[in-house]
């Protein structure tokens, strides 16, 4: 069996993501996503990699029919999860047991219950019964060549309940054979003091080797965790991201940034830790949700600096506010800048930009026109596109006309409206018409605006953003060779007062293409002129984006 990590059997790091992180409402795993799931934790260094529940479930049966044949993994060793021996069933019979051993995976995680009113209430047997279940199936298991971890139920609740009750669990599987006790606060309800104390306890009476399973119900299953090994743990059982049941499980990624960044402990194989950030997103992707911005280590806002005073401690040394070198688990540090900005913050968003200040006084007047229109609605610190396109205005005064520094626009806003059509039938829509003067990024003449070619373009759609974006569509995309790969991802309209009293519209727009994703605002009391707006920036940010490329960014006419 592959060692897992340089800690080798001194330490397991066991993920449970396809197993318990499956469990949280909205996952549906394929059995091919399964997988691919194992194989980019297998990437990354884990130790043990629970599959699922074969015999329970169809598709986990599948699984590893398949892994079997299919998945060559060079760090971890795979785990098939499953009960005891039902009560008063010969073990050789039980058809669980006997779907545990046609996995052919090399370790056996088995739960049973370590809480005396769920062996009682639930099982209805007594603990000799319960016991003798624990201690039949690992030795049958062991005996079949298999390593054997018991995974004991509510064992914090039922320790505390009646701890002689859950200790006999413990000392029958051990007896039988098993490696690891794992502890398991199934309910979610413990917090670090307690458990700690509870974990040490154990250790201490038993001389057992103990591991740590934590949901998250109150909210510190990361904590639980690092205080279950800061008491003896030498086992962690995660997930992905804190996927999992009701409020989730440990977070995999946090667990290991913890123990490796704070403890110093090298959970992952050399350069493994570099792969952090990249692999959350990745299985967050898998799991069919988006990448969460502010997950510890992994986030891409994890690192963020808004405050202005933050900034210009960073500008000082990037440790002041940092808690790690974000690079270390494969992340960066952003500047966020918002009315809350100081000269700092842009000075070293400007460096994260690539844009060169040459005129020092600039950045004063940058930072006053973001304060006013942050007044008036607008919100930066979420379009960063936005703010990168009215930086490299502001701060181009003093550059050369040829810096580049400002990209020519595409187009200019003539006229436009957008109505509201309502259909007999009940089929409303939007009607939205376009007279674009085309600019000198798309007429490659540099006329003047009044000389410009113009191009005039009428759409309908569902809703108002819908139905602007197709018009320009339709009107630029003769001119415009790169048009079609440029899609809107996302958009928000919210109605909302600014400083002065005003109702404004505030469209926010996420624009993608094949490399990237990026978002852009527009502010105005009609909704019409603030999507205008960032749509307007969208585009314009894409061909700042091709300024560089070899490739044509016109179509020929």
């Amino acid at each position: 069996m592959p060692a897992g990590t340089p800690l080798g059997d001194d330490f397991h790091l066991y993920d449970t993501t396809l197993r318990d992180g499956a469990q949280r409402e909205g996952i549906s795993y394929s059995v091919t996503e399964k997988l691919a799931v194992a194989r980019v934790l297998d990437d990354l260094g884990v130790g043990f990699i629970e599959g699922g529940w074969p015999g329970a479930m169809p598709k986990d049966t599948e699984f590893f029919r398949r892994a079997a044949g299919e998945l060559d993994l060079s760090h971890a060793a795979l785990v098939a999860f499953g009960s005891t021996r039902r009560p008063g069933c010969r073990t050789d019979r039980d058809g669980q047991v006997r779907a545990l051993l046609d996995s052919r995976a090399p370790v056996i995680t088995l739960v049973a219950k370590a809480d005396r009113r769920h062996i009682e209430r639930a099982l209805r047997t007594d603990t000799a019964e319960n016991c003798a279940m624990v201690r039949d199936t690992v030795r049958f298991l062991v005996a079949e060549g298999r390593r054997v971890f018991l995974d004991a139920e509510h064992f914090f609740d039922g320790y505390a309940f009646d701890p002689d009750t859950s200790l006999r669990v413990l000392e029958a599987a051990f007896e039988a054979g098993a490696d690891v006790a794992v502890l398991c606060d199934t309910n979610g309800g413990q917090l670090p003091g307690g458990l700690a104390a509870t974990v040490a306890e154990v250790v201490a009476r038993t001389g057992f080797r103990v591991g740590i399973h934590c949901q998250d119900d109150t909210g510190c299953a990361v904590a639980n965790t690092m205080a279950a090994v800061a008491a003896g743990a030498t086992h962690v059982q995660c997930t992905a991201n804190g996927y999992g049941e009701r409020a989730g499980n440990a977070d995999l990624f946090a667990v290991v940034g913890n123990l490796a960044t704070k403890l110093g402990m090298p959970v992952l194989p050399p350069g493994r830790l570099r792969d952090l950030t990249l692999t959350s997103e990745t299985l967050a992707g898998a799991a069919g949700l988006s990448p969460d911005r502010h997950r510890p280590y992994v986030g891409a806002a994890c690192f963020a600096h808004k405050a202005g005073l933050h900034a210009s401690a960073i500008k000082v040394d990037p440790r002041l506010y940092n808690h790690i070198d974000p690079e270390a688990v494969g992340n960066g540090s952003r500047i966020v800048v918002s009315e809350m900005a100081g000269r700092a913050s842009l000075e070293l968003k400007c460096l994260e930009l690539g844009i060169e200040i040459r005129d020092t006084p600039a950045v004063s007047r940058a930072v006053t026109r973001i304060k006013a229109l942050e007044a008036q609605g607008w919100s930066f610190d979420s379009a960063e596109a936005s703010l990168e396109l009215l930086l490299r205005e502001e701060l181009s005064s003093a550059a050369e006309p040829e810096s580049g520094q400002v990209p020519e626009p595409l187009f200019v806003p003539l006229d436009y409206e957008v109505q509201e059509r309502h259909g007999h039938d009940g089929g409303d829509c939007y009607e939205a018409s376009v007279r674009l003067a085309l600019g000198p990024g798309v007429s490659g003449t540099g006329v003047a605006e009044q000389d410009a070619p113009v191009v005039t373009a009428t759409a309908t759609a569902e809703g108002l953003v819908a139905a602007l974006d197709a018009a320009l569509r339709r009107a630029l995309a003769p001119h415009v060779r790169w048009l079609d790969e440029v899609s809107v991802a996302d958009h928000s309209v919210r109605v909302l007062e600014s400083a002065a009293g005003a109702l404004v519209n505030r469209v926010h727009i996420v624009s993608r293409d094949a490399e990237r994703e990026w978002s852009t605002t527009g502010v105005h009391e009609g909704a019409a002129a603030a999507c205008m707006h960032a749509m307007r920036d969208a585009l314009t940010y894409k061909a700042r984006h091709l300024a560089d490329s070899p490739r044509p960014a016109v179509a020929a006419r």
